[in-house]
């Protein structure tokens, strides 16, 4: 009857079968009870939608601290909180025995050694020793509980989101007929051996940005030659992809003439392209390779000048996410809010992407169990498996993650990471699993097989056909990558400190509002720089890209 209520008054609201909460927010997860089991939840809940149903005020008081999930045993500070601070929470109290920095987590009762550390309503660890009411729970008392490769039964858990009102951006139509949200010109050196004659022709083609031509933009990267194996052919791949992706109305191939990956060998990846749109240059072919590409660009503006925006359906956007678990926050602010957005998207015909497998190590099975059929939950059993198998096959730790800069943001172990990470999902199926270097078929959402490296992870969303690469971040980050590189602030701190990095600010969410409504205003953000809105990192001129490595070069 609860659901039907909002259903019915609220139609435009979604609110998922499981939820986070506070005493006047909604927060999205996968791993919380049914709120029907709670009837405290189901009374705040009638709190919030008295709210908005009947045009009550609801005083929002700031909250300084958030027990996720009504079974976890620790809290997380959503501000720094000081030794001797007094908590009330659900019928307990304590008193903090330590101080507690923003994003760490607190003991709301003893938890003895071996004992699971539960957070998101899941184990993130175990207790390396007694651990009592009011002290810091972090990676000086709290160990990983994860093993080595596992076996998993499919346990299908599939809900279908309702299709949602058509939303159109302004973008680009191709000859082909695929959107596109920029029209650049991009130079793809086949080889590292040319990077700064691409550098240099970039810097003397600006004059080419002019009327709708929106940036001409070099990528750089170390391979091409000296390689072997599965490295070899992602980097051919990936530059492949990257030539025939939507967002470059033109594309000069810059090659040097000797290289493993030279452009013959290269063009085969490449496929069937149009030649007014795909140029190639061998270097060691030309007596003046800057002025020559230079002609080439030209040519090449010319054809992708032609170009205007137009509406285009939401239903053709492809959006990839990606930064696990950033800070303690990621997990209760920045990620649940692109879950919601992935969701929005997704009713609306749209794709998401969701990658950097290993930080989806432990929280895996939520994932597994939402494909919508068994030949998915073999592909993500193999995609997970993969990965853990590649960490061993170096003599490396499966589970040495963390990094230092989330330990510091209250990040303990990888579980802890992982469940902050999956919040990006959503709640829709699985319809998709990639391999790296795959290009994206099926609409919905895909899992992308990439490691956690921010820019090898952000090149592989864009060249799996990611018009927009959405990045949670609790510390900052300046990089870009091919396509526009969304970053999205988990707390307020962060936003008012770095504004020149940070795009959109979600640490509101721990401060009031709803999740509803920050998802929508995301969501009219993400349209907007579909449309044409530059994001930070592409004001400042920057381009990345980076390529996955794994073996042996000559």
């Amino acid at each position: 009857m609860l659901f039907s209520l909002i259903r019915s008054r609220l139609p435009g609201i979604m609110i998922p079968t499981h939820a986070i909460f506070t005493e006047t927010k909604i927060f999205s997860a996968k791993s919380i009870l049914p709120l029907d089991s709670f009837p405290k939840m189901k009374y705040l809940l009638c709190k919030h939608l008295h709210s908005r149903l009947c045009g009550g005020r609801m005083e929002s008081k700031m909250r300084t601290y958030l027990q996720i999930n009504p079974k976890d045993n620790v809290a997380v500070a959503l501000a720094p909180l000081s030794s001797g601070t007094s908590i009330e929470l659900d019928g307990i109290t304590l008193t903090l025995s330590e101080d507690i920095p923003q994003g760490h987590k607190f003991a709301l009762n003893r938890i003895p050694e071996g004992g699971q550390i539960i957070k998101y309503g899941c184990p993130i660890g175990i207790a390396k020793e007694d651990i009592l009411p009011g002290h810091w729970v972090h990676i000086h008392n709290i160990k990983t509980g994860l093993g080595d490769l596992l076996t998993y039964t499919y346990d299908r858990k599939v809900t279908e989101p309702a299709p949602s009102e058509e939303r159109f951006f302004q973008g680009f139509r191709r000859a082909d007929g695929r959107a596109a949200v920029r029209n650049e010109l991009w130079i793809i050196p086949t080889v590292g051996c040319v990077n700064n004659i691409a550098t240099a022709i970039e810097r003397k083609a600006q004059s080419l940005v002019t009327g709708t031509i929106e940036a001409v933009a070099a990528f750089p990267h170390p391979y091409g030659c000296s390689q072997m194996g599965d490295d070899q052919e992602h980097t051919r791949q990936v530059l492949a992809d990257l030539i025939n992706h939507p967002n470059a109305g033109g594309v000069l191939v810059l090659g040097l003439g000797c290289e493993n990956s030279n452009i013959d060998v290269l063009k085969n990846y490449i496929g069937d392209y149009d030649p007014h749109r795909v140029k190639f240059l061998v270097c060691q072919e030309s007596e003046d390779e800057i002025s020559d590409a230079l002609e080439l660009l030209k040519e090449l503006a010319a054809y992708a000048g032609q170009f205007r925006r137009e509406p285009i359906s939401c239903s053709e956007l492809v959006i990839g996410m990606k930064c696990g678990g950033s800070d303690g926050l990621s997990g209760i602010t920045a990620n649940p809010t692109v879950g919601a957005f992935s969701d929005l998207l997704i009713s609306k015909g749209g794709t998401t992407i969701l990658t950097e497998v290993p930080e989806m190590f432990g929280a895996e099975t939520q994932l597994m169990n939402r494909c919508e059929n068994e030949e998915l939950f073999q592909q993500t059993v193999n995609l997970i498996n993969d990965f853990k198998e590649y960490f061993t096959s170096h003599g490396q730790t499966i589970y040495e993650n963390p990094s230092p800069g989330n330990k510091k943001g209250g990040i303990s172990t990888l579980e802890d990471k992982s469940m902050g990470c999956t919040q990006k999902s959503g709640t829709a199926p699985v319809r998709g699993v990639l391999a790296y270097g795959e290009r994206v078929k099926e609409k919905g959402l895909n899992l992308l097989s990439a490691p956690g490296n921010d820019l090898v992870a952000s090149t592989a969303l864009a060249a799996a056909g990611a018009h927009i690469v959405l990045f949670t971040t609790g510390r900052g980050t300046p990089f870009a990558s091919p396509v526009p590189t969304v970053k999205i602030s988990t707390n307020n701190r962060l936003y008012e400190k770095k504004q020149n990095w940070i795009d959109f600010n979600c640490g509101t969410l721990a401060e009031g509002g709803t999740l509803t409504e920050l998802r929508d205003r995301f969501f009219d953000y993400i349209i907007s720089v579909a449309s044409g809105e530059q994001v930070k990192s592409e004001k400042a001129g920057f381009h990345d890209m980076a390529i996955f490595k794994q073996g042996v070069t000559l």
